[in-house]
């Protein structure tokens, strides 16, 4: 049988490189090397070789996080190239990465989400009228950013000026949401018109980490992972509706991970994530493990829904 030649792409210019690079490294790892031909591209420095080489690659894997990767851009390039690749198009792509748009079409589609508002970065700070607004605490985070980089969960107002500004710093548009505290969960899903839910996965961040940060995500041991979660069946099926939701109201295709919080009995989503990570502490492999899908076959499906959701496209616009 001929190998698939699979372009790898890890590494790029987001904060997230060096996770990135990580997973890169384990899915190259787990990839079966009878089946691909895997040539790895680190988008900071190989777009022009991935250009070249576009004639010659049957499928790419997008092992990118945060802007430049997730965001839809480099999504655009693979569109051009006509390389299929695992996941949402350009569209759900951005509208996903854009956490302001995202809560828009949560709250279009019915989707339960914290109350909230934006600030941009040419508006005045003001923080009585947003305590007024949302009460205390608060989680503030920049619009579009991945794995909690630039969040503060604000529990006075004082505090509240210094975390905008941080956020600020990795983005020009800031979310402030009402904090909800509860059990934290994460859902995944798979497919790309017939979808499956994935079961559900219960986040406890260990000691020191108020909530699921950038060291608790990526740091073996910082937080523990059951799953499948500790909660009820009704409740699990409540998580895996709304995470096909927020899935479908965002338009993602392949594959995706929602974050939520159950909190007396109510269920809020907090964000979905288009390219879940895919360390060995990441979540997405966790959950489809338990699922019956080793690393390795989980990366085959990927690759698969990728090329069978190109193959469509293709003779759709022939049509």
């Amino acid at each position: 049988m001929k190998k698939i030649r699979l372009a790898l792409l890890s590494g790029g210019v987001s904060s997230e490189r060096e996770v990135s690079l990580n997973s890169g490294k384990q899915v190259f790892d787990a990839l079966n090397k009878d089946k691909y031909d895997i040539a790895p591209y680190d988008p900071k420095t190989d777009l022009k070789q991935l250009v070249i080489d576009a004639d010659k690659i049957d499928a790419a894997l997008i092992i990118l996080h945060g802007p430049f990767g997730e965001d839809g851009t480099v999504q655009g390039l693979l569109d051009l190239l006509d390389i299929p690749y695992q996941g949402a198009g350009v569209l759900g792509s951005a509208m996903a990465m854009n956490k302001l748009v995202a809560k828009r079409l949560y709250n279009g589609a019915g989707v339960p989400t914290p109350s909230y508002l934006s600030l941009s970065m040419n508006e005045k700070i003001e923080p009585a009228k947003i305590v007024n607004a949302l009460d205390l605490p608060l989680v503030v985070k920049p619009a579009c950013a991945g794995s909690s980089v630039g969040m503060t969960i604000v529990k006075e107002a004082e505090d509240l000026k210094d975390a905008i500004k941080l956020s600020f710093q990795h983005d020009d548009t800031v979310i402030i949401e009402k904090y909800i505290k509860g059990i934290e969960l994460t859902c995944g899903v798979l497919g790309n018109d017939e979808l499956e839910a994935l079961p559900v996965i219960e986040i406890i961040p260990g000691v020191g980490h108020e909530f699921f940060d950038y060291t608790a995500k990526y740091v073996a041991g910082a937080t523990e992972e059951i799953c499948p979660a500790r909660i009820d069946e009704n409740t699990t099926k409540k998580v895996q509706e709304l995470a096909v939701k927020a899935h479908q109201a965002l338009f993602l295709k392949g594959y995706s991970r929602t974050d939520l919080i159950l909190c007396n009995n109510e269920l809020s989503v907090l964000e979905t994530n288009t390219i879940p990570g895919m360390t060995a502490t990441s979540l997405y492999p966790q959950s489809a493990q338990v699922a019956g899908y080793s690393f390795t076959e989980l990366m085959d499906k990927l690759i698969q829904l990728s090329i069978k959701e190109h193959t469509k496209q293709k003779l759709r616009r022939s049509t």
